[in-house]
């Protein structure tokens, strides 16, 4: 017979950022631990809101499998004595697996026999397994924790009640002094508590107490809500994802509503309106059919429609209070220069050990000015982006940023353009700090992105100059997300930055000013932050490629990061090619030997010196590769490099590398050598998986 079984954990409100995250751990850990336990099951559903976690499981089996299985004891030389009777150690072992001697039987693995015994393995019932979920509930593990009363336990929040039942019966355990019973809480002002008499009936007896648990219906009725909004007024209302899952998991019934505000606020930029409503009050804002803003917005209210013109009213009064701000904000601001602003930064510390925003500019001016040559910028480009880094920063000390952390960078262009700077400076001070996440949108523009990889640069070198490198899960200062954003725009750009190159704009900047570098001084070990890069392009490739060809290309942490990724796809592309195998085979043969090269055997290969035929032809072979390589693309120099298989396999059939003589021999280790050189751009070919 299949079972329904419900848990949930009733809390205190949890942060909404919280509760989606943790339903679906919720879910995972459940699934886990029933898989783990052999009780099978049809389906696991998720229910969240701001005050609880839940699951219902339904096709739940009666009873675990019971399970037969050979364990394995001593080897038969311990199991029996001399006499061929039971040892010690064999009574012991078949005692504790509930077994006698008598049925013990012996097997051979790798050439030895040992003892084994079968058990059979009962499987418990159903409520007697479910009853260990206590450790699931307490294993739950959230971004916040708090303790409450004298307990040193740690959750996301308070747990106020649990239910725990089996079809129509509880299974009994507690967390902390809550006990499990079949009673959950309805709405906290518009509902009653609820006893369940079934399973079965969540979470519909909820919904009679105005608690919508099943967060996809919940999200579903405030869509339709919104959209029969916008259809009712003929708007055009945006729903962003991340502010409707926000919304969804601040409420327990939803009801939409919509409210208004003073047209003259429509003067204001729309970034600072959009952002006063969707990040400050989690409104939804609304344009008409042609997406010019409009002076409405769109919010959500957790309870019915009772009293509802006092909820539109006291959100249209603290939206107004907001726009006020921002509106004494945008008009004082705009009575200063930007040479004003700039002014201000000297004073402004970035970080007490790193010196000022002001000393960050300027050292992020130099670095935009050696990597804005080396990538081939136009000198229009260049001029606007050494003015652009001049002054990248100084919306930081302006009053709108200030009250609205969220819009650095958006002010900077709008006040940028307003004193005259032109399109491609103004789009850099919103580009610099792209991208905002992981995954956050790109500059567009070279200068902007040139902006961006300087001033990343910056604060990566300034914090490991500091001492101050993310250490496990502690990154105040984003630095891996920043690193990251320097990739992915090498990437985006396909740009030919690389580790050293970076290194080699910040020695630049180092070497032009000094002084700027008082405590932050470049360290004369690069390692760790050459290694910080190159683990940011493993983090972007890991999902691409395989693992042995991802450590294949980063192994060589001097090539451009784009020409590492570029190396992994063309690797990747060729892995199944029939001369695949003896290729890499033929190339890692001759990299092992040339790393054996002393640094005084260095030089030119003296046709001279050869003794065969097979050096003749493998020399010729690699002058005609070589010849071409450097403005070939990967995918050429692969196909290239495969030429060489031939005449490396005769190469090493006729020739011994390490003659005696030390002439030929350095001669012939500089050969291999060159193509040692020109597989790099592959990285360490050693690493490949070719079995």
């Amino acid at each position: 017979m299949a079972h329904t079984f419900l848990l949930e954990i009733g809390l205190e409100e949890i942060p909404a950022h919280v509760v989606t995250p943790s339903s679906q751990q919720l879910v995972q850990k459940v699934k886990n631990f029933l898989e783990a336990e052999r009780l099978s099951f049809e389906e696991i559903k998720a229910y969240s809101t701001p005050r609880r976690l839940a699951v219902k499981v339904f096709g739940l089996a009666d009873k675990q499998a019971d399970i037969e299985e050979e364990a394995k004891g001593p080897a038969k030389k311990i199991a029996l004595d001399a006499e061929g009777n039971w040892s010690k150690a064999a009574q012991g072992f078949s005692r504790g697996q509930g077994c006698t001697p008598d049925d013990i039987f012996f097997k051979e693995l790798k050439g030895v026999e040992y003892a084994y015994v079968k058990k059979f393995i009962p499987g418990r019932l159903a409520k007697e397994v479910l009853a260990d979920l206590k450790a699931v509930v307490m294993d739950l593990k959230f971004p916040t924790m708090m303790r409450w009363a004298d307990n040193d336990f740690e959750y996301v929040r308070p747990i106020k009640w649990l239910v725990a039942l089996l079809d129509d019966e509880v299974i009994s355990f507690n967390v902390l002094d809550v006990e499990t019973g079949r009673t959950t809480k309805g709405h906290r002002f518009l509902g009653e508590t609820v006893t369940l008499a079934h399973a079965d009936e969540y979470p519909a007896s909820l919904e009679s107490q105005k608690v919508i648990a099943d967060a996809k219906k919940r999200e579903a009725l405030i869509v339709s809500q919104i959209e029969a909004l916008a259809k009712a007024n003929d708007w055009d209302i945006k729903v962003d994802p991340d502010l409707l899952e926000e919304v969804n998991n601040l409420v327990e019934y939803p009801t939409v509503f919509a409210g208004s505000f003073a047209a003259k606020y429509l003067a204001i930029p729309d970034e600072v309106l959009i952002t006063s409503m969707k990040d400050h009050q989690r409104f939804f804002y609304v344009t008409d059919k042609d997406g010019k803003l409009l002076p409405n917005f769109v919010s959500v209210r957790n309870g019915d429609q009772e009293y509802l013109e006092n909820v539109i009213a006291g959100n249209e009064k603290v939206l107004t209070a907001r726009l006020e701000d921002a509106e004494f904000f945008y008009a004082e601001d705009q009575k200063q220069t930007i040479a004003d602003y700039v002014e201000r930064l000297k004073k402004v510390m970035f970080h007490d050990k790193i010196g000022t925003i002001y000393e960050k500019m300027e050292r992020v001016s130099l670095i935009a000015e050696f990597l804005g040559e080396k990538l081939g910028l136009s000198e229009t480009e260049l001029a606007d982006l050494k003015r652009a880094s001049q002054i990248y920063k100084f919306d930081l000390v302006t009053g709108m940023v200030g009250e609205f952390a969220e819009l650095q960078g958006v002010m900077g262009e709008i006040y940028a353009r307003l004193q005259g700077e032109n399109d491609a400076v103004a789009t850099a001070m919103r580009e610099e700090y792209m991208p905002i996440s992981a995954e956050g949108k790109l500059p567009k523009t070279d200068v902007g992105a040139v902006l961006s990889v300087a001033d990343k640069l910056d604060s990566i070198q300034a914090f490991f100059s500091a001492g101050m490198l993310p250490s496990g899960s502690n990154d105040p200062y984003a630095l891996r997300r920043q690193a990251l954003g320097i990739v992915r725009i090498a990437f985006a750009k396909d740009w030919a930055l690389s580790a050293p190159l970076l290194r080699a704009a910040i020695e630049y900047a180092f070497e032009k000013r000094p002084d700027l570098y008082k405590n932050i001084a470049p360290v004369k070990n690069e390692t760790p932050l050459r290694d910080f890069m190159i683990d940011r392009v493993h983090q972007l490739l890991n999902d691409e490629v395989r693992r042995d060809i991802l450590e294949t290309v980063i192994a060589n942490k001097e090539n451009p990061f784009v020409a590492e990724r570029k190396a992994a796809q063309t690797l990747a592309d060729h892995i199944e090619d029939e001369t695949f195998k003896e290729t890499i085979e033929a190339l890692t043969r001759v990299g092992r030997l040339a790393a054996k090269m002393d640094k005084e055997q260095k030089g030119e290969v003296d046709p001279a010196l050869f003794e065969d035929e097979a050096e003749q032809q493998l020399h010729q072979a690699v002058e005609t590769v070589a010849k071409e390589f450097a403005t070939a693309d990967l995918e050429e120099k692969f196909m290239a490099l495969q030429t060489l298989r031939e005449p490396i396999s005769q190469y090493f059939e006729k020739i011994m590398v390490m003659a005696e003589d030390e002439k030929i021999r350095a001669n012939r280790l500089r050969e291999l050598a060159k193509i040692a050189d020109l597989t790099a751009v592959f990285g360490e070919l050693d690493n490949l998986n070719i079995k």
